[in-house]
């Protein structure tokens, strides 16, 4: 008995344990969304493009574009463009997009636009950089400038990350080797120039990077910062306040020396970004972004079944909710009902009646098959003869109300044939036994507690909140299962039973 009860409980343990870990798994590392109106960011990027053209030559513009392969995902890429031939390359890391034009003239304008949201799963890309780099050729008062700044920098630094935040915090500083450097220009882009010098004399690798705030504006320009490879990731820096760590809202659009963009048969070239963004449906985004990456996370869950069977699963899904209520019911308060699973179908009966009216049908034709087994008990029939006509009889009256509630505006009546025809007929002679063996009023007892059981029930089931969840997170019925085997084992008294036995416990 001993090693029963430790297996029972190894086994709940085991159950509750799996359960709880399979939902964690999809909440915080798949992000897949705890409720079904949960939404989430919908970003819309336009860059504009504008340059002047020169007659009678052949047009080639090149742009940087993101490369979408960290924490974002493409939704929809549009590159618009009036007889203009499109192509998009890898260059390293980079992504770069052609437009070409064999003859056009004057002022053109181009426009890049992409949809994108944050990626759903948590996708761990491995992070490869350089680790050395050759040193800048350097001479004079530029390389004696060079070697005093690098000198504190060297004293003041123990790896990659405090070498680099130390140099920007050089630079940054009035001094007179800083000036020397600078050569009178203080902006972000020639700061980022003094501070590759002095690392690449350390051999320290540096890259620019060029990002878009994400914030819903007009006009926007790319911002500058620097990144390093410590060998295992990417640290990323602010040239002018050395604050390490992108921040979140911003995209990565490109990497490297080169400007955004560029032309060959054109002039003044410019580009304009303007930024604006919308929420969807979070499940429903987790969807798209599914189908834009190689990540099939939602794929192998109940959402990658055909449309029509994920609405019959939804169903399903919450029959153990149901099952659950009625065994709360019965265990732990003592109602009294038809069985455990009679409540619980007729709870799934009531999702398409209505409750209300629902309740209405099963009285009536309950009340009316009684009356016919009744009768038929006179004739002293045998049980299947019997179940044969009090099951035609419901189905012929079934059809009757039917008819009627049509005849009288009434569509909700015209649900009833969803009720389960052999669940009545069985519930018309169980509840005519009951009454045989044990008197009127124990009959109708237990037919107000099967009721009151199937519409708790058919309540809980009804909550949308709940229907989604254990339909996306089905880890949920494991813990369910542990539950049920542990009220299982429940051998103590049942609420009813505390009234009924009040007596003794004055005593």
């Amino acid at each position: 008995m001993r090693s029963l009860n430790l297996h029972l409980k190894v086994l709940i343990t085991v159950l509750v344990a799996l359960g709880i870990l399979v939902t964690a798994y999809q909440i915080f590392f798949l992000g897949i969304p705890v409720t079904e109106d949960e939404t989430d960011d919908l970003w819309n990027i336009d860059a504009r493009v504008e340059f002047q053209a020169s007659a009678r030559e052949p047009v080639k513009l090149q742009m940087f574009v993101p490369p979408l392969n960290q924490d974002y995902v493409s939704l929809n890429e549009s590159f618009i463009s009036n007889n203009y031939g499109v192509s998009i390359n890898r260059v390293d890391s980079n992504r770069k997009v052609t437009w070409s034009a064999r003859r056009v003239s004057g002022k053109q304008t181009l426009y890049y636009r992409l949809v994108m949201t944050k990626r759903y799963s948590a996708e761990l890309l491995k992070e490869k950089g350089p680790i050395y780099r050759e040193s800048i050729a350097v001479e004079g008062p530029e390389k004696i400038a060079a070697e005093a700044l690098l000198a504190p920098i060297r004293q003041h630094s123990a790896d990659v990350e405090t070498f680099v935040r130390e140099t920007i915090k050089r630079v940054n500083l009035n001094d007179d080797n800083v000036k020397l450097l600078l050569g009178g220009d203080a902006s972000p882009q020639n700061k980022a120039k003094a501070i590759e010098l002095l690392l690449s004399i350390a051999h320290v690798p540096m890259e620019r990077v060029h990002s878009i705030r994400l914030v819903a504006e007009q006009a926007q320009t790319p911002e500058l910062w620097l990144r390093s490879f410590n060998g295992q990731k990417w640290l990323y820096f602010n040239p002018d306040t050395g604050e390490q760590g992108l921040p979140a809202d911003r995209l990565m659009w490109w990497t490297g020396d080169e400007p955004l963009v560029s032309v060959e048969g054109g002039k003044n070239a410019k580009v304009g970004f303007s930024l604006n963004n919308s929420e969807m449906n979070a499940i429903r985004l987790a969807k798209l972004t599914d189908e834009n990456t190689e990540a099939d996370f939602l794929e192998y869950s109940l959402y990658g079944l055909p449309l029509s069977t994920q609405q019959t699963f939804m169903i399903m899904v919450v029959i153990p909710i149901g099952v659950l209520v009625i065994l709360v019911l019965r265990n732990l308060i003592g109602l009294q009902t038809l069985g455990t699973f009679t409540p619980v179908l007729i709870a799934l009966a009531f999702r398409e009646t209505q409750l209300g009216f629902g309740i209405a049908l099963f009285t009536i034709i309950t009340a009316l098959g009684l009356t016919l087994r009744s009768y038929l008990e006179h004739l002293k029939l045998q049980m299947l003869p019997r179940l044969s006509v009090v099951l035609t009889f419901v189905v012929v009256l079934m059809a009757v109300i039917s008819l009627f509630s049509h005849k009288l505006g009434l569509e909700r009546g015209l649900s009833v044939a969803l009720f389960p025809m052999v669940i009545l007929t069985m519930t018309i002679e169980r509840l005519s036994i009951t009454w045989e063996e044990r008197g009127g009023n124990h009959a109708m007892k237990v037919a107000l507690g099967t009721l009151l059981a199937a519409t708790l029930a058919h309540l809980l089931m009804s909550v949308p909140q709940v229907s989604y969840f254990v339909f996306t997170f089905p880890g949920v019925l494991l813990i369910l299962v542990g539950f049920m085997l542990a009220m299982g084992r429940y051998r103590g008294y049942r609420l009813t039973e505390l009234f009924r036995f009040k007596a003794f416990l004055k005593d």
